[in-house]
C-alpha cells in the first residue's frame, strides 16, 4: 500500500499524478466478509466530496459489542487523493468499523473547509452509531501527509466548535486517539526545516499551502496558525502515533518532530516513530513493523477489554 505523496515539484505535477495512481490502483476492493455502504453524504445536498464510505462486517452475532471506528483520511496536498483508496480497509476483519471520508479540495474551498468536514463525517457517524452498530466513545483517525495533517487536527482542536457547521452540532466531533503519518504541524515553520533537496517552497505563492490558505504563508500567519495542529495542543487532547520518514523531502521530519514534543509537554500520550532514512510515503515507510506498531496502537486505545 502506498500512500498519496502531499506535495510534489508542481501542483499540476500533483494532480496528474494522483490521476494516474488512482488508474493504478483499482478503487475500493472490498475484501470477503465486508459490507461496503458507499457515497453516504453526511453534508444533505452538500458538495460532491463531502461523503463518506462505510466499512462494517458482513456478519455479526446477535450479542456482539458496538464497533469501534477507524477513520480514514486521505492525502493529496489537500487538492486531490480520494476516498476510494483506504488501506484501513483489513481492519474491519479485525473487529473495527472503517469510515473513509471525502473532504472538499482547496481547489472547491479554502480553509477551514477542509476540517469543517471531517468534522462533520465525524459527527454523523457518531450520530448514526446506533443505526450501524457503533460504539460512539471509541472513535480513532488515521491520515497520511496532508491526511496527517487534518487528523492530527481532528486530536488537538477537539474542543473548537467554531468548525461544527450544518447538522449533528450536538455531537462531538472529537477522536479517542490519532494515527498521523509524516502529516504536517507547524505551516509557519515547515519552510525553514524542509531539507536543502525540498521538492517545494512551501512558503511560494503557489504552494500547497498558499492554495490551501487562499495566500502565501507568510503573508497569512494568523490563518497558517489557525490552520496548524500544533496550535491548539492541550493536555486533553488524543493519544498520538506519529510516523516519519526522517529523509523526507516533501513534509519535513521535524514538523512531527515538533508536534511530538508539544504533545509530551503538554502530558499527552505521543510516540514519535522516526523511520529512518525513508522519505514521504512508500514501501520505506509501510512497512510490516509499521503496520504493526499501527494495529497495536489501535487496539490498545480502542479495543474493550
Amino acid at each position: 500500500m502506498r500512500f498519496p505523496s502531499l506535495l510534489n515539484v508542481t501542483l499540476v505535477s500533483i494532480v496528474v499524478a494522483g490521476a494516474v495512481a488512482a488508474q493504478e490502483r483499482p478503487a475500493r476492493q472490498v475484501p470477503p466478509g465486508v459490507k461496503a455502504i458507499l457515497d453516504i453524504p453526511y453534508v444533505p445536498n452538500g458538495h460532491e466530496r463531502q461523503k463518506l464510505d462505510l466499512f462494517l462486517p458482513e456478519a455479526r452475532a446477535a450479542d456482539s459489542r458496538p464497533l469501534p471506528v477507524i477513520v480514514w483520511v486521505h492525502g493529496g496536498a489537500w487538492l486531490g487523493g480520494s476516498k476510494d483508496y483506504c488501506p484501513a480497509l483489513p481492519y474491519v476483519r479485525r473487529g473495527y468499523a472503517v469510515a473513509s471520508v471525502g473532504y472538499r479540495l482547496s481547489q472547491h474551498a479554502q480553509f477551514p473547509a477542509q476540517i469543517e468536514d471531517c468534522r462533520g463525517a465525524v459527527r454523523w457517524l457518531r450520530a448514526h452509531a446506533k443505526e450501524h452498530e457503533l460504539d460512539p466513545e471509541r472513535f480513532g483517525a488515521w491520515g497520511g501527509s496532508a491526511g496527517g495533517h487534518l487528523v492530527a487536527l481532528l486530536g488537538t482542536a477537539g474542543d473548537v466548535t467554531a468548525w461544527d457547521v450544518g447538522d449533528n452540532r450536538h455531537v462531538s466531533a472529537r477522536v479517542q486517539c490519532v494515527s498521523d503519518w509524516f502529516g504536517p504541524s507547524d505551516l509557519l515553520t515547515i519552510a525553514r526545516q524542509s531539507l536543502p533537496e525540498s521538492r517545494l517552497a512551501h512558503d511560494a505563492a503557489d504552494s500547497p499551502e498558499a492554495k490551501l490558505l487562499g495566500g502565501p504563508v507568510q503573508q497569512n500567519k494568523e490563518r497558517a496558525a489557525k490552520a496548524s495542529p500544533i496550535t491548539y495542543v492541550t493536555k486533553d487532547d488524543a493519544p498520538f502515533l506519529i510516523v516519519h520518514g526522517t529523509k523526507d523531502d516533501t513534509v519535513p521530519f521535524g514538523q512531527s518532530e515538533e508536534l511530538a514534543r508539544a504533545l509530551k509537554e503538554a502530558g499527552v500520550e505521543a510516540t514519535l516513530v522516526p523511520v529512518e532514512g525513508a522519505g514521504h510515503g512508500g514501501p520505506a515507510i509501510n512497512t510490516p513493523e509499521m503496520q504493526e506498531k499501527t494495529r497495536a496502537f489501535f487496539d490498545r486505545h480502542l479495543k474493550r477489554q
